[in-house]
């Protein structure tokens, strides 16, 4: 069974943000993964952590204005400036938290801007990310997001990311796959997931539709769950679903893969 981690961006929302840590420990799980910490100062974050023995494996680089529906910096040639402070506060948070991987959202496609130039931008940008993280043993992702829920998203596809990371050329850029966005972009995620593992180094999960807990939906996930131990994933999988109801009440999906963990186990 893969490992997971809790993604308190959206699990245990009836909580406030400091208080989801504790929710996940006594909930089972031994990391946790959001999008951003910026809001609070690193050592509040840090001692919720220590305090409750969990490993943050990953945040975002900061993403412009969120509330007004900006969704990353990267793709837009005008703000290189602003991306490239971005990197090194996200640097100073992920050093402060023992945070590993870095998350770099594209962004939307700027008004007036050419797929051209935007993509130009996007890898330049990259480049100068992956070097600053790679100072820090820190790789750096990127993961397409469906066009549905985020219409005009720069990076839409499995295979374009991969290209993007051919070409930027760093050797710790890799691939974020979440397998609910790409469910509904492309489906085949066996296969997806078969072909691109040596490129992934974090995946996510929610359900399709709806992105609610597995099980609600048209995903199998336990087929996922075995597949991805055949395939000898050992990175984290980040629970990144809006939980129907309360999230203990979600997990029941959770506790059927650590029982059937748990019975493997007896029988090898």
């Amino acid at each position: 069974m893969p490992k997971f981690a809790a993604n308190l961006s959206l699990l245990f929302n009836e909580l406030d943000f400091l208080d989801r840590f504790g929710a996940a420990r006594a909930a089972g799980f031994d990391a946790v993964e959001f999008l951003f910490p910026y809001a609070f100062e690193p050592e509040r974050i840090a001692a919720r952590l220590q305090r409750y023995g969990l490993e943050l494996v990953l945040h975002n680089l900061p993403a412009g204005d969120w509330a007004a529906g900006e969704r990353g910096l990267a793709c837009d040639p005008r703000r290189s400036a602003e991306f490239a402070d971005g990197v090194g506060l996200a640097i100073d948070y992920a050093r402060e938290l023992g945070v590993r991987r870095l998350h770099c959202l594209a962004g939307k496609l700027p008004p007036k801007v050419s797929h051209e130039r935007a993509h130009a931008a996007y890898v330049a940008n990259l480049r100068h990310a992956a070097a600053r993280c790679a100072e820090h043993g820190i790789a750096l992702l990127i993961e397409p997001i469906n066009d549905r829920d985020i219409p005009g998203y720069f990076l839409t596809g499995t295979a374009q990311a991969a290209a993007v990371i051919a070409e930027v050329g760093a050797p710790n850029l890799f691939l974020q796959y979440d397998i609910y966005h790409m469910q509904r972009m492309e489906g085949e995620l066996a296969d997806t997931l078969r072909r691109y593992l040596p490129l992934i180094r974090h995946i996510q999960l929610a359900d399709v539709p709806g992105r609610h807990q597995p099980g609600t939906g048209e995903i199998n996930f336990p087929f996922l769950f075995r597949l991805l131990d055949e395939l000898g994933y050992d990175g984290w999988v980040g629970c990144e679903y809006l939980p129907q109801g309360e999230t203990a009440a979600s997990l029941g999906w959770l506790h059927a893969a650590r029982m059937e963990r748990a019975a493997m186990l007896d029988r090898a």
